[in-house]
């Protein structure tokens, strides 16, 4: 409730005892419920923010930008050859923004559309998706086929840690 309101309705003469105390509840309430939705929304904010830097950890590489990206780190690299269509990517997506989350600074996590960039899909005989491959020195290290889920594939990154 605008403050100015509450002012007036608390300042009239002809509101006393019961009456005033009830209103100056009901203002107590607005105000409270007006808190609540302002602490939601800034929550959500949060939780929006956190979970946009948590997505920003898996690189998105083309054919122009692979090389560079393996030459510039001495970090173990992940890269997650995909497709757009293929449902075992997508459910392996996660799998990898969370690698990225919990491994940042030890390791970086990259993905490559296979269908948008069959040269480098070629040069590493991707046959079948999703295909993660784990570079080192940028040089392939080890490959991992298929949707493995978690485990798998971060015991074979600690390997190269």
């Amino acid at each position: 409730m605008k403050t100015r309101i509450k002012h007036n309705i608390l300042m009239a003469p002809q509101i006393e005892g019961s009456e005033r105390h009830l209103i100056e509840e009901v203002i107590r309430v607005r105000e409270d419920e007006e808190l609540q939705k302002i602490r939601a929304k800034k929550l959500k904010e949060m939780l929006e923010k956190t979970q946009k830097q948590r997505t920003e950890g898996v690189i998105t590489l083309t054919f122009a930008s692979f090389d560079k990206f393996l030459e510039n780190t001495n970090l173990p690299v992940l890269i997650d050859f995909w497709a757009e269509w293929c449902m075992p990517c997508r459910i392996m997506a996660p799998v990898m923004k969370e690698l990225a989350f919990d491994y940042e600074g030890k390791a970086l996590f990259a993905k490559i559309n296979v269908d948008e960039n069959p040269e480098v899909a070629s040069r590493y005989n991707i046959m079948s998706i999703p295909h993660f491959i784990i570079f080192r020195n940028g040089r392939p290290a080890e490959r991992i086929v298929g949707a493995v889920g978690r485990g798998p594939m971060e015991e074979a990154l600690k390997k190269h840690l």
